[in-house]
């Protein structure tokens, strides 16, 4: 499946296929491209770089000028809250604030608690942002940044204050000095460069939803065609839609003062999640057809062409209006045939259900049913796009998206990052040596930085690369330009260009996390202050603590409880299948939104943890993981058949065994999908002998929801086969 995180694989199989059709490289020219980013940067990257280091450099020389101890901690703050978009910056700053608070409280409070008692004090240290990076692992975005950050800006003031305990609130202050100055420089300059910043995050935000309801309308079209690579390209899009969900909290906060907008893009983005997952069940129910079906082949053939121009009709309110209006007469169209299907078979007047016309007919009306179905969908994410860019007084309308937890991976972030703490803290005390607050600093601020990482390992060794290029250079400018500078002119001069090159590479994917380590790293190791200049021994020293202390995070994550891709995706199969079998008996009913939500967070997680090389299996979770979210969906959907009461005693004895069985669900012995296909049996025969019309569409809907049901249990048997390890032979 996907070679690269992000990246679908028939984006990569077809870039493959066009690489055959490239001519051949010259000798240096691949070298080339890769320091493009360096050379000729995009000017979104340029800007970013340049405004970056403007903020950075003007901290710097703000905390020199108040004479600050530490004043390269301002500087190192700016890198840190530094975002491509506003929204992010502004919302990373809120939270680094929050999490700052709780830091400087807690550092007070431990060497209160600990004073002169290293034995208890480091464990104590470890436990505390062990306790911050389990509980970060568990939030997404910048709520989990802040709690890291108050782990590690708790070992950042406490450390700085063990030499003399007594001067800890003079430390702590100093330190949420420094990151207050950091905070308003980044957000003073950056603000200067944004113009019309809520209005242009309404545009974006209108614009992402737009591409969303795009690629789907579209998608959707390419299934309901029968097109084979329509399956893949559908499944590709749930990541994107998880994307999208997150980068509309960043848009909230560039929206500043606002209403509920950012709620309706929200639930906007989970009905279009719960619209393409209708259609890969309207693809199940096509698969599952064993005749032609001439009536619905001319109704999908005006929805194909309906979908197609729903990408070039959303550019206006009245557009919108014009489409859904669009929509209702299709919707109309589908509701229609249901009654023509109805009508004949009442004409028949066959109540066995012997005749050959009528299952024929059933068919006709299950397609339709689930076609109008999903038109409903459609029509329920148009409206919420509409409001998503509308002030509506009176506004209470609120919505989140759920999302997986795992609760392992939490615990094993947490005692990693407390092992490495209180290991590093245990070296120090050993070894009396003269820089080690400095190398267990570090230590501590590296578990906390990459704990929630969901490849911590990979992500250190990359921070490591950086740190040694930040060494590199900070060891010309130490040694050869800072002793020579004597006015803050020519010190911004001389640091200008490295920032400048730190920050493009932060702004590309190959080298963010080098860049990472490089720009937050670069004022450390060049420390000025006012007061004097690093000499050969302090440099030497200082450095070479701080690579020390990234390297023995790198180790500790790499040797205490290291990141399996294969385990994760154990213990998310085992949960995805306890989920399943919770659908069947939890009271109230789950909503479609919130479990589409929690298996596209799973879907996302699967792709990005596949590495650089295809593999059978990942390609299996993949699809199990999307057969996993259709069988519990259309649960849901059972579940609230049965809650509306509209169907004969017999056939809700008959769903109520089929959720008997899927509440008892292990994959193992193919029970449920038997269940599921004589449920399907006896419910077609049930409504054949039904005279209510209402009742008949609402058997006929649950008939449609047990053929996915049991076509996606049989097809999937080994993937949900609780008992062992899923693994797909290469």
């Amino acid at each position: 499946m996907p070679a690269l995180p992000g990246i679908p694989l028939f984006v990569l199989k077809r870039v493959s296929f066009l690489s055959h059709l490239r001519p051949i490289k010259r000798p240096g020219e691949s070298r080339n491209q890769a320091f493009r980013w360096l050379y000729a940067p995009s000017p979104a990257s340029l800007g970013f770089a340049v405004r970056t280091s403007c903020a950075a450099l003007l901290a710097l020389v703000i905390a020199m000028w108040m004479e600050l101890d530490d004043p390269q901690w301002a500087a190192m703050t700016v890198w840190i809250v530094a975002q491509g978009s506003r929204g992010e910056s502004l919302s990373k700053s809120r939270w680094r604030l929050v999490g700052t608070a709780i830091g400087v409280i807690m550092s007070i409070t431990l060497i209160s608690a600990f004073p002169q008692s290293p034995w208890l004090f480091f464990p104590a240290l470890g436990l505390w942002l062990g306790m911050c990076c389990m509980l970060a692992t568990l939030v997404h975005n910048f709520r989990s940044y802040a709690l890291v950050l108050a782990g590690y800006t708790t070992a950042i003031i406490a450390l700085g204050a063990v030499p003399n305990p007594d001067n800890v609130f003079m430390v702590a202050m100093s330190r949420a000095t420094y990151i207050v100055l950091g905070i308003v420089c980044e957000a003073l300059l950056a603000g200067l460069f944004a113009h019309n910043l809520a209005e242009t995050a309404r545009l974006n935000m209108r614009q992402k939803l737009k591409s969303a309801l795009s690629s789907v309308s579209e998608a959707i079209a390419n299934l309901l065609e029968g097109q084979q690579a329509a399956l893949v390209q559908s499944r590709s899009l749930f990541g994107p839609l998880l994307s999208i969900n997150d980068q509309i909290e960043f848009s909230e906060v560039e929206m500043g003062p606002h209403g509920h907008e950012g709620d309706h893009a929200r639930a906007a983005l989970a009905s279009v999640s719960v619209l393409l997952s209708r259609g890969l069940g309207m693809a199940v129910r096509l698969q599952s057809l064993q005749k032609i079906q001439p009536v619905f082949e001319r109704t999908a053939l005006l929805t194909r062409t309906f979908l197609e121009g729903v990408p070039s009709r959303l550019e206006t309110d009245e557009e919108i209006e014009d489409l859904r209006h669009d929509l209702a007469l299709l919707r109309s169209e589908c509701r229609q045939r249901i009654v023509d299907a109805l009508t004949e078979e009442i004409a028949i007047g066959d109540q066995t259900g012997k005749d050959p016309r009528i299952p024929v007919l059933l068919d006709q009306r299950i397609l339709h049913n689930a076609l109008d179905e999903l038109l409903t969908e459609l029509d329920v994410a148009l409206s919420e796009f509409e409001a998503s860019h509308t002030i509506v007084r009176g506004d209470h309308f609120r919505f989140r998206l759920q999302s997986h937890r795992d609760w392992r991976e939490a615990s094993y972030n947490g005692i990693r990052a407390a092992v490495a703490t209180i290991s590093a803290g245990l070296l120090w005390e050993i070894t009396a040596w003269p820089t080690g607050l400095g190398f267990v600093t570090f230590v501590a601020l590296v578990c906390g930085l990459f704990a929630t990482r969901e490849n911590p390992v990979l992500a250190t060794t990359n921070f490591l690369k950086g740190s040694i290029w930040a060494a590199g250079v900070s060891f010309f400018l130490v040694f050869l330009v800072v002793p020579s500078l004597s006015e803050y002119e020519m010190l911004i001069a001389a640091l200008f260009i490295p920032m400048v090159a730190g920050g493009l590479a932060a702004r590309n994917s190959a080298t963010a996390l080098h860049a990472a380590a490089y720009t937050l790293l670069l004022p450390n190791f060049v420390h000025t202050w006012n007061q004097g200049r690093w000499n050969e021994v302090q440099w030497f020293n200082s450095t070479g603590a701080v690579l020390l202390g990234v390297a023995f995070a790198v180790a500790i994550f790499r040797l205490v409880l290291p990141f399996n891709a294969s385990d994760e995706r154990w213990r998310m199969r085992r949960a995805m299948l306890q989920d399943l079998r919770t659908l069947a008996v939890a009271d109230p009913i789950p909503l479609t939104q919130a479990w589409t939500a929690r298996n596209i967070d799973r879907f996302a997680r699967v792709i990005r943890h596949a590495g650089p090389t295809p593999s059978p299996t990942i390609e299996g979770y993949l699809q199990g993981t999307l057969a996993a979210m259709t069988i519990g969906l259309n649960i849901i959907r059972l579940r609230n058949v049965l809650a509306r009461e509209q169907i004969p005693a017999q056939a809700r004895q008959v769903l109520m065994a089929t959720m008997n069985r899927m509440s008892q669900f292990t994959g193992k012995y193919d029970r449920a999908s038997t269940t599921a296909r004589r449920a399907t049996a006896i419910l077609r025969q049930i409504e054949a002998r039904e005279e209510n019309i209402s009742t008949r569409i609402e058997l006929t809907r649950a008939i449609a929801y047990l053929i996915v049901v049991s076509h996606e249990l049989d097809a999937n048997r080994v993937f949900l086969d609780a008992s062992k390890r899923f693994k797909v032979q290469d």
